[in-house]
């Protein structure tokens, strides 16, 4: 268990390196820009399929988040995690995309979030042991039911349950990317859990860490979109 020094000088390393970077950014370093979306965009897909549900309109959330991102960046304050506040936007995108069908969508850059302390996983996969095909197929299938089932929850439960399941953010990080009470928080993703082990029992546990895999394909396409738009 780390001390709370140790976490404090984490967060302070964190916050300096993300400060460093966007100030690249800033700078005009198209490097920079690149290194900031291939960092980010497993997480920030996740979060936007979360709310979608749609792998197309996911990228193009994500794509828009990073335009509007790097239009805003000069708002970011470099004493806090620059992964929360990009997380934010992309939450306010995919909501306002859907409001958008109902036409009234509001997008809003947040303010930067406080950093929460940091938790270790609640598990681990034991990756010693080599995986036979036939565990590699099952596998394969238990994650896209994971995925269909996680489709199907209630929208409050299916973020909340993505970031702190999937994403691993603490119940603070959580609480203020979606700004709501950490209690809050803690009870959304709790009725989450149980209504996917209601249906699904242990195949939550093996096959959480592929869900929604983000591939180098849809990465790079994500990367020359964005560089291709913030360029012009």
């Amino acid at each position: 268990m780390s001390s709370p020094s140790a976490s404090i000088a984490s967060s302070t390393h964190q916050g300096s390196e993300d400060a460093l970077l966007a100030s690249r950014i800033l700078g005009h370093d198209p490097k920079a820009f690149v290194e900031l979306m291939r960092q980010h965009n497993g997480a920030l897909f996740r979060t936007a399929r979360s709310i979608v549900r749609d792998d197309a309109d996911a990228e193009d959330v994500l794509q828009e988040s990073y335009v509007l991102a790097y239009r805003h960046l000069h708002t970011f304050r470099g004493d806090a995690r620059l992964s929360t506040w990009l997380t934010r936007i992309v939450i306010n995108q995919a909501s306002g995309r859907l409001r958008a069908e109902r036409r009234h969508a509001t997008v809003v850059v947040p303010d930067d979030a406080r950093r929460g302390e940091a938790t270790q996983p609640d598990g681990t996969i034991d990756e010693e042991r080599p995986e036979s095909p036939e565990d590699a197929a099952v596998r394969g299938q238990m994650r896209r039911l994971l995925e269909r089932k996680i489709d199907e929850l209630p929208a409050t439960f299916r973020t909340a349950f993505v970031l702190r399941e999937v994403e691993e953010l603490t119940i603070d990080e959580v609480a203020d990317c979606l700004s709501i009470p950490s209690a809050t928080v803690r009870t959304r993703v709790f009725r989450a859990r149980a209504l996917l082990r209601a249906s699904i029992a242990g195949a939550m546990d093996v096959a959480v860490a592929d869900v929604f895999r983000f591939d180098g394909a849809r990465c790079d396409r994500i990367v020359a979109r964005v560089m291709a738009r913030v360029s012009a």
